[in-house]
């Protein structure tokens, strides 16, 4: 009787795999036998592990395969066989011109005679690299080229030349890779060999349907046992990404405070970025070690009026100002850069405006790019929050309050504003909220009110224009109580379907 209820109660996915499992088989030769899919097939094992009929077992093994650089020379050919096959027609070669003549990089140069001389197939002599392999020796593969042509390999199937092999290439950039590969092996219990195969029935009505129940095809026939004991498959609905939702989130809080969307290139001209904010064009910050230029391109200035006018602001200074008292050149504000913050939009917002637009209020919601070491807390690129409020009668008690209001919206109960300095703006200031759980205040950026010398040549006036520029990125890993930068962006499937919904 027990058997004949287990019998009724089998799915269609089920009944179609359990007859194909004979004795310890591998998932895969199962979903093959079965005509499904692996995903399809696991889920079945799961549903008869539930039912007692099959026990599951995982194993792993280790697998070489090859890396980004694998795949590229087993293409092109591992550096050290392009330079002998150079070698081969050329006899000799220049040390310091292998690179010109073979097409290699600087490092694969390197390695490529070191393993050459290693085998005793090349000399250097008198600053030259001289082929001493004989015809026989240069055609002959050698054990790396072989062994990348067999992979994958399963590590401890090594023969002992192909050990040699992978003892070379491991310690090699990128050309092999060691993987973990779970191997799922379904055996039949004692009552799944004792369930009749014969019994397995393919006629169950799954469900009632209009038609089943107008044609009465139902009758005669059985109808499926439902398992409501069986774990079943967790759905996950279609979400937005958690950053995009919390961009979504601070646009709102934006927009109801009353300030428009802005908007402004990722690739910029150093006069944007750097020359209309008052920063000198020997700021350390226009580093190479700081900033993404693009090589051999320049953009196009604007308006020779408003070139003249920043010009003025950083050789003479305007407004009672002296300026930086330099020869300003054009032609390093015409240098092209990935933008290393968002204020750069906020100068082109200022330039274009008029007097009767005021006043006015715009925010930006954007990535930048900054040349740095990327670990737990640093990144190339990330999201700040910018926005600038333009009014003649505008003052620093409200600078603070609109940053006050959008912190606690964002969720930050403890907030509070230190002195600081920045290139554009006076006063300036830093803004900190507190860490509950690390007990510390958290710098999350900068705000103050521009600089004459930025309002004046940019607008024509020294407005008052409040300004600030807040890393938006660590107010995400706040929320969702991230503790490592890259998880924003790793794009981790399994971290994104268990990512709660932004709510506040």
């Amino acid at each position: 009787m027990e058997e004949e209820k287990i019998l009724d109660s089998l799915s269609p996915i089920e009944r179609k795999v359990l007859p194909n499992i004979s004795g310890k088989d591998e998932v895969m030769e199962i979903a093959k036998k079965s005509e499904t899919d692996a995903t399809t097939t696991l889920r079945a094992l799961e549903f008869l592990k539930n039912k007692g009929l099959v026990s599951i077992t995982s194993t792993e093994k280790k697998l070489i395969v090859l890396g980004i650089n694998g795949i590229y020379y087993l293409k092109k050919g591992l550096p050290e066989r392009r330079l002998i096959l150079i070698l081969k027609e050329k006899k000799s070669i220049p040390i310091g011109e292998i690179s010109n003549v073979s097409g290699l990089n600087e490092n694969e140069a390197k390695v490529a005679l070191g393993t050459l001389r290693k085998k005793a197939l090349v000399d250097v002599k008198e600053g030259r690299v001289v082929l001493t392999a004989t015809e026989k020796e240069v055609d002959k593969e050698s054990l790396e080229e072989l062994f990348i042509k067999k992979m994958p390999l399963e590590i401890k199937s090594l023969e002992p030349e192909e050990k040699l092999a992978f003892e070379n290439l491991k310690s090699r950039k990128d050309i092999i890779e060691i993987k973990s590969e779970k191997i799922i092996i379904a055996e039949l219990t004692s009552l799944g060999k004792n369930l009749p195969r014969s019994g397995v029935k393919s006629d169950l009505i799954e469900s009632l349907t209009p038609k089943i129940i107008a044609s009465e095809s139902w009758k005669g026939k059985k109808f499926r046992r439902y398992d409501i004991l069986s774990s079943v498959p967790k759905i996950y609905g279609g979400k937005k990404h958690f950053v995009n939702q919390s961009i979504d989130y601070a646009k709102k809080i934006w927009v109801e405070l009353g300030f428009k969307e802005m908007s402004g290139p990722m690739v910029d001209s150093s006069f944007w970025i750097f020359d209309s904010l008052f920063t000198p064009q020997d700021h350390q910050a226009r580093e190479m070690q700081d900033t993404f230029f693009l090589k051999n391109f320049k953009s196009q200035l604007p308006d020779k009026k408003l070139v003249n006018s920043v010009k003025k602001s950083h050789e003479e200074g305007l407004n009672g100002s002296k300026g930086w008292r330099y020869e300003w050149k054009a032609e390093m504000a015409q240098k092209a850069v990935l933008r290393t913050h968002t204020t750069g939009v906020s100068a082109r917002t200022l330039a274009s405006l008029k007097k009767e637009d005021l006043p006015v209020k715009y925010f930006i919601i954007g990535k930048v790019f900054r040349n740095e070491t990327v670990d737990w807390k640093h990144g190339f690129e990330f999201y700040q929050t910018e926005g600038i409020v333009v009014d003649e009668n505008a003052n620093f008690r409200h600078l603070l309050g609109y940053l006050k209001e959008f912190y606690l919206k964002m969720g930050f109960e403890k907030i509070k504003f230190v002195p600081s300095f920045f290139a554009y703006t006076e006063p300036s200031v830093e803004i900190q909220v507190w860490h509950p759980e690390r007990k510390e205040w958290v710098e999350l950026g900068g705000a103050g009110i521009f600089r004459p010398e930025v309002t004046e040549a940019l607008f024509g006036k020294p407005i008052p224009v409040l300004a600030w520029g807040q890393g938006f990125d660590r107010i995400i890993m706040d929320a969702y109580k991230i503790k490592d930068l890259r998880e924003l962006y790793s794009n981790n499937i399994k971290i994104l379907r268990e990512k709660p919904f932004w709510s506040k």
